[in-house]
């Protein structure tokens, strides 16, 4: 896949589950939505270093802070784009 196929891939895949993490903060589920928030960051930091290592696959790995640094990212949350927090 091109690089915008790669990176809408792990976008489209945060939107989900940050719909996902919605429902059971809704519901009560504070833990789980905890979780699902973590996947939530870690697939759009994956997009994020996608788009900066030239479409080249993420490593696999649940540490927010080596992606946000293999993502070349300034440590602002700002870069972590447009996500609309409830």
């Amino acid at each position: 896949m091109d690089i915008k196929e790669h990176i809408k891939y792990w976008n489209d895949s945060a939107e989900n589950d940050l719909s996902a993490a919605k429902s059971l903060f809704d519901s009560g589920k504070y833990d789980w939505c905890l979780f699902i928030g973590h996947l939530v960051l870690e697939k759009r930091l994956k997009s994020l270093f996608v788009q900066s290592n030239e479409n080249k696959i993420p490593p696999k790995t649940h540490n927010l802070n080596r992606l946000a640094k293999l993502a070349k990212i300034d440590g602002s949350c700002r870069v972590l784009g447009s996500f609309e927090i409830w």
